[in-house]
């Protein structure tokens, strides 16, 4: 896809798991870091996790420990899995893609957005 693709949202109970999915084209995936922001209700779209071309990973603190990016460079796709879900991860997730160059964690540099997908965790 020119854009990328995102999907797997949905409701668990906390504690639980869920895995989203980002499909892009060939020539974006292998060239273009892959990321991923979500946004919350009344709260402005912030950086979750960022993989660039040579599979090095990026994960905000809040994150760290719980949620896990692969890049998975046969199927031009990157999973994030998330595991102990809490009430506060609930957001809309969005995967991005922008070239290499600058800062990854940014949300201006990038160029390229999915729709989104809602992840929401009950308590």
């Amino acid at each position: 896809q020119v854009q990328p693709v995102e999907s797997g949202g949905g409701l668990v109970q906390a504690g639980g798991s869920l895995r989203l999915s980002c499909a892009a084209s060939a020539r974006i995936f292998r060239t273009y870091v892959m990321g991923w922001f979500r946004q919350a209700p009344g709260k402005e779209r912030e950086f979750v996790a960022a993989s660039d071309p040579g599979g090095s990973t990026y994960l905000t603190d809040s994150v760290k420990g719980r949620f896990t990016l692969s890049r998975d460079n046969a199927r031009n796709a990157v999973f994030l899995q998330m595991i102990s879900l809490k009430p506060e991860d609930t957001a809309v997730y969005y995967c991005a893609a922008k070239y290499y160059s600058g800062p990854y964690s940014q949300l201006t540099a990038y160029g390229y957005w999915g729709q989104g997908t809602q992840v929401t965790v009950s308590s």
